[in-house]
């Protein structure tokens, strides 16, 4: 079981204690000070506070930043640290993140000013990333710590650290090394300068050596207490994804606005149909409307009935649920083409209530402008007018009608307002249809389609169209047209390498893409290799980063060589390894997704326009937002709203989302809050 964090925001009376007050003085002309819910950070314009702020952006949690390099910018005094509010003391911010231990020049009155703060208000300060030296608690490396790479090194939570603000982790804390000719990582390794009061919560072996030393640690002087963090790191990085968020839980003592989980979805597009398949002679798709050559045969991959039980017993020994997007069409298609027969959709209909199904609309068709094919790439069609060609509202309306009353009749439990276009089509795509098709609106709008599945790598924001909000999801680097390894590897030599290596040369044309080769993988081992690792670290970096947006592949992924699965395992059974149980992976299906994506982005307005604002006095939290306002916090477990026990348990803490009323709304924190 989680144990309660030992460093967190302080009760009335240990404040008191923080603040070297005789125990005596705790009676009634004694103020509890305020304590905004809010966190300073101080930039220097580095990677590594640049990661926190990002973290506390996605956690939607409230933060002001001073930016040093900036001319101009607010003076760090003790006004506009802290002052007065109705006779009470107010710290205005509950934590403060500075870029090293000391970033302004020697006798800074502005550090002199943060730390008579933070002794005042007991207020904790987090180091982003410093120096080992004895000024935060540290031997300098020299003396027989380490300074250097630390890529590849696999670092380990200490007790300390698992019974603190890390206790969510299981131990290992491995550092990337994605790129031997590149470096990724560096730190100071140390132990404690003699006679601090250091506590490390995660260090590594020092190397030639027995010991080991700190990368994150505590380090209390002077009636302060300091996060110690010895290595660089940017916000994508694996090792700050894995820490950031008891980074956030000790500075705030577990006491904030926002709420951090770490999300998976998979959808499986075109479940039923079948997926035209890469040929390796032409390098095109056969069946694609943009591969014209003459001897381009279709050669269609479909799952089978044994596909459907690999699904089913996967789902089970990874304890996850696909979501699958159907096209009721498919089936029928194939029952004519087979005496009525059609063992996949049987099988799939016996397994019906082992899945989560989307309506992925009845024949697949493109749902945006009628598409000119005569050229490549195609166009849209035009009138003599010169207008766009647009599909009907009716073809739309049918598309998505026929197909949920096909996934009725098979008595599949279907969300009746979720819809995945195939194509994501309808929406614009660039560059040939720049804006949506506009009687998409009016289709979905007939349809009572509140969910509509959008491409995140073209659209990553939410936005309306018509009566439905779009659910953007990431595409993965598996293709649609690939069923086995060697065809996969074969179309990600042609897509990522020069013309000159055999390749397309769409990395020679557009040099930001990142993911070019140096030379076309093996086909034998480039997908185990090099894709696989590759895919799965994308996917897992978007899990660690509190993005709740689904994933999607295709069924072809998951026939023949069912190469979907090295990649999904590899997520799911790497965040096995390095969370504990009350860690889990969060499996939402699509409507719950869109309704967490809207939610954050409502509150994120609500903070960047002022109009919410948090604080603390001894036990209580109050929270005012304007009403109908979805409110997010994490609070420490046994927190009670209004008498009922408020969040739901996570990573040791309890979290979620409450609707404000209009008057402010008041949490009571369980007594052990403040205690170990």
């Amino acid at each position: 079981m989680k144990r309660s964090l030992r460093t967190t925001v302080l009760t009335v009376g240990a404040l008191i204690a923080a603040l070297g007050l005789p125990a005596g003085t705790a009676h009634a002309d004694t103020i509890a000070p305020r304590v905004d819910l809010r966190v300073l950070v101080v930039s220097d314009g580095g990677p590594s506070t640049a990661a926190i702020a990002a973290e506390l952006d996605a956690a939607g949690t409230p933060y002001t930043e001073i930016d040093l390099t900036r001319a101009g910018r607010p003076v760090i005094d003790a006004g506009f640290l802290s002052d007065t509010v109705d006779g009470r003391p107010r710290a205005k911010f509950q934590a403060v993140v500075l870029p090293d231990d000391d970033p302004f020049p020697a006798g800074s009155t502005e550090m002199a000013a943060l730390a008579a703060y933070e002794r005042t208000y007991a207020v904790p300060q987090v180091d982003a990333y410093t120096y080992a030296r004895p000024q935060a608690g540290l031997r300098y490396p020299v003396d027989g710590g380490y300074s250097g790479s630390v890529d590849g090194v696999e670092a380990s939570v200490t007790a300390a650290g698992k019974a603190g603000p890390f206790g969510y982790l299981d131990g290992a804390v491995p550092f990337e090394d994605n790129d031997p000719a590149v470096g990724e990582s560096y730190a100071h390794l140390s132990t404690p300068a003699a006679g601090a009061d250091f506590t490390s919560y995660v260090d590594a072996p020092v190397p030639g050596g027995t010991t080991r030393g700190s990368l994150v640690g505590e380090y209390r002087h002077d009636g302060r207490r300091e996060l110690v963090v010895t290595f660089v790191y940017n916000q994508h990085q694996q090792q700050f994804r894995l820490l950031a968020r008891g980074i956030v839980e000790w500075m705030t003592g577990g006491v904030h606005l926002g709420a951090s989980r770490h999300y998976f979805a998979v959808h499986v597009d075109d479940v039923l149909a079948a997926d035209d398949r890469w040929n390796t002679t032409l390098n095109c798709t056969p069946g694609d409307v943009d591969c014209t050559d003459p001897n381009a045969t279709p050669d269609p991959i479909r799952m089978t009935p044994a596909d459907v039980g690999h699904a089913v017993a996967w789902q089970d020994s990874e304890d996850f649920t696909l979501d699958f997007a159907y096209n009721g069409a498919g089936s029928v298609d194939h029952r004519e083409d087979n005496g009525g027969v059609d063992e996949l959709a049987d099988r799939l209909i016996a397994d019906r209530g082992r899945f989560r199904w989307i309506n992925h609309t009845y024949t697949h068709a493109f749902l945006g402008c009628a598409q000119d094919t005569a050229v490549v790439p195609w166009r849209c069609a035009t009138d003599a007018d010169g207008s766009t060609r647009w599909v009907s509202r009716t073809e739309i309306s049918e598309e998505i009608a026929t197909n949920r009353a096909w996934g009725r009749a098979a008595g599949l439990p279907l969300e009746h307002g979720e819809l995945v276009t195939g194509e994501h089509s309808g929406m614009k795509v660039l560059p040939q249809q720049p804006e949506d098709n506009p009687n998409l609106a009016l289709a979905l709008d007939d349809n009572d389609i509140a969910w509509l599945g959008s491409d995140n790598s073209r659209e990553p924001a939410q936005r309306p169209v018509g009566p439905a909000t779009t659910v953007p999801r990431h595409p993965m680097n598996v293709f649609y047209n690939a069923g086995r390894a060697a065809e996969q590897v074969d179309e990600y030599n042609w897509i990522y390498t020069s013309r000159a290596q055999g390749g397309s040369g769409i990395c020679e044309d557009n040099p930001a893409t990142t993911t070019c080769l140096a030379a076309p993988l093996d086909t034998a081992t480039g997908y185990a290799g090099h894709i696989v690792p590759l895919e799965t670290r994308i996917a897992l970096g978007h899990v660690l980063a509190n993005d709740p947006k689904p994933h999607f592949i295709h069924q072809s992924n998951l026939a023949e060589d069912r190469i979907a699965y090295p990649v999904l395992s590899g997520v799911l059974d790497g965040y096995a390894a390095l969370f504990t149980e009350d860690t889990p992976v969060v499996n939402l299906r699509m409507k719950d997704i869109g309704a967490e994506l809207r939610r954050r982005a409502a509150w994120r307005t609500a903070l960047r326009d002022g109009r919410v604002s948090a604080h603390r006095v001894g036990d209580t939290v109050t929270v005012e937002a304007p009403a109908g306002l979805a409110v997010t916090a994490t609070l420490p477990t046994g927190t009670a709203l209004a008498g009922t026990a408020f969040g739901d348990a996570y990573a040791g803490a309890v979290s979620g989302w409450t609707p404000a009323t209009g008057t402010p709304l008041t949490f009571a924190l369980p007594a052990s809050a403040a205690h170990d």
